[in-house]
């Protein structure tokens, strides 16, 4: 099932979170030169505000092709935090959490939005281990839900390498199933290089973040790596693209900078704004 968007080859976007004023948010993406982007949704926010969303959408022209899910409770302070709160793997978080993803997955029907997504976890390697059979269940049965209102279901990437998921996602055996790829997950976590895991989950790929990072430090057990502005990580944006391009990928390309000061996210999208109008015009 192909991203559903009417929207240019690489056409570049944002990744952003809802919370605040929807009209308010999309003047400011607006003013990036911005028509399209990835809509997270924290696990406290409102459902019932989709008529809002819808409107607000509307009337700024701006087009939501995935609605990423975020839970209560998730923490990514490093990889045992990782591990014990984030996605379906915590047993304790998942008849809540698999409500949670109808309900957004509901909320992304009524905004008119044709991709669902979100962090999985970090899945077991052992493919018939309790917890592995329980979170293919749980994406079956999502996946699903989903098809009904006509979405496809990214998992994103970073949690588990290249081989792994591609494992999965064939044992899920779900068409409309697919990856959300970030390329600075896969450093982040020290799960891969990214341009080599694009090679293998080349053809199970729905949509892209462009995010960069540097590899966790040598010798600290259970170490995240460091996030960095656009261009300035290990992730080698030139290369990323071009392996993009080469394995036939055609949809947007959506800028996620999770800086916490506002006004440095905002300076560090507009030069990724500017880097990759730079670089694809090279390609």
């Amino acid at each position: 099932m192909p991203l559903e968007a009417p929207l240019a080859n690489f056409e570049t976007g944002v990744m952003f979170w809802a919370g605040r004023d929807p009209g308010e948010t999309l003047a400011e993406l607006k003013t990036l030169g911005l028509r399209c982007g990835q809509l997270g949704i924290p696990g406290d926010l409102d459902l019932s505000c989709a008529a809002a969303w819808k409107a607000a959408l509307a009337a700024a022209s701006f087009t939501v092709y995935t609605v990423f899910g975020g839970f209560n409770g998730e923490g990514y302070a490093d990889i045992p935090t990782v591990e014990d709160t984030v996605g379906f793997i915590p047993a304790r978080f998942r008849a809540e959490r698999e409500a949670r993803t109808l309900a957004i997955s509901d909320f992304a029907r009524e905004i008119g939005c044709h991709g669902l997504g979100l962090h999985v976890g970090c899945l077991p390697e052992d493919s018939s281990a309790d917890d592995y059979i329980a979170v293919r269940e749980m994406v079956r049965r999502i996946a699903d839900h989903a098809a009904k209102n006509k979405q496809t279901f990214a998992l994103e990437t970073g949690q588990e390498n290249a081989e792994a998921l591609r494992s999965f996602l064939i044992d899920v055996n779900r068409e409309n199933v697919g990856i959300n790829f970030d390329p600075a997950n896969m450093i982040l976590y020290g799960t891969g290089d990214p341009i080599e895991a694009l090679g293998v989950l080349g053809q199970h790929l729905l949509s892209v973040h462009c995010k960069d990072g540097d590899w966790p430090p040598a010798g600290v057990p259970g170490a995240l790596g460091t996030e960095r502005a656009l261009g300035t990580g290990s992730v080698g944006i030139e290369r990323y693209l071009r392996k993009l391009k080469q394995i036939g990928y055609k949809g947007p390309l959506a800028i996620e900078r999770e800086a916490e000061n506002a006004a440095e996210r905002l300076r560090d999208i507009a030069s990724a704004i500017e880097l990759l109008e730079k670089v694809k015009a090279a390609l």
